[in-house]
């Protein structure tokens, strides 16, 4: 089994972001799994200029680190997103890569895979950023099996601490990926997203036929 942990910091290596995904990567090791972990303010990932060219061929025309990064994503089993708080919110580099995977959230990338999400903020926030990345991991296709986050500005020794429950998380996260543990709430949410979906792609046949025949190709649309 995969998992592909992305960190979302500018601040790349020194980042205390990554310190939680190295902890979860690390956790999910030790129960198996193959790691592998990305920086995107390495990456030269560009803004979603909303051609439609996924829409409608199933595929990027924006000659940059993109299309191989996806191609990552999608051979993993499981992700790990992570991402400091900037503002209130995730960074400028993690939403320039949910942006450009808009068609995954169509084409229900991750369909059957597991993930989680880590944030770190100075003092707030860092429940919100875990909770807005899970929802994108879930409107993706994967199940979200929890996430870690921690504020850092005020305790020295915070951070420590919330790389143990990220070790925890990654552990629970290879099981989940082993087990193929199932969350009935989650499996709900993806039922409605699709039903919600299908009447879209079906709709928008004409305009985006490469999202249709993936459909098709997945026994969604019949």
């Amino acid at each position: 089994m995969k998992v592909l942990g992305i960190n979302g910091s500018p601040r790349g290596e020194r980042s205390a972001t990554l310190r939680l995904i190295a902890a979860v990567l690390e956790g999910a090791k030790g129960k198996g799994a193959e790691v592998d972990f990305v920086n995107l303010i390495d990456l030269d990932i560009r803004f979603r200029n909303a051609c439609s060219a996924c829409f409608q061929e199933g595929r990027c025309v924006e000659e940059d680190d993109f299309p191989e990064l996806y191609t990552k994503i999608k051979a993993a089993d499981s992700l790990v997103l992570g991402s400091p708080v900037y503002i209130d919110q995730i960074t400028g580099q993690m939403k320039l890569l949910i942006d450009r995977m808009a068609d995954g959230i169509q084409c229900q990338a991750l369909s059957g895979k597991y993930g989680c999400s880590v944030s770190t903020s100075g003092d707030h926030a860092e429940q919100a950023v875990v909770t807005y990345l899970n929802h994108f991991l879930q409107m993706l296709g994967a199940t979200p099996v929890g996430g870690v986050g921690v504020a850092i500005g005020r305790d020295q020794n915070a951070l420590t601490r919330a790389e143990e429950d990220a070790r925890e998380l990654g552990k629970t996260l290879a099981e989940a990926i082993l087990t193929r543990r199932r969350y009935p709430e989650i499996e709900a949410f993806h039922q409605r997203f699709q039903e919600k979906f299908k009447a879209v792609i079906i709709g928008a046949k004409p305009e985006w036929p490469g999202d249709y025949e993936h459909w098709v190709d997945q026994v969604w649309i019949w």
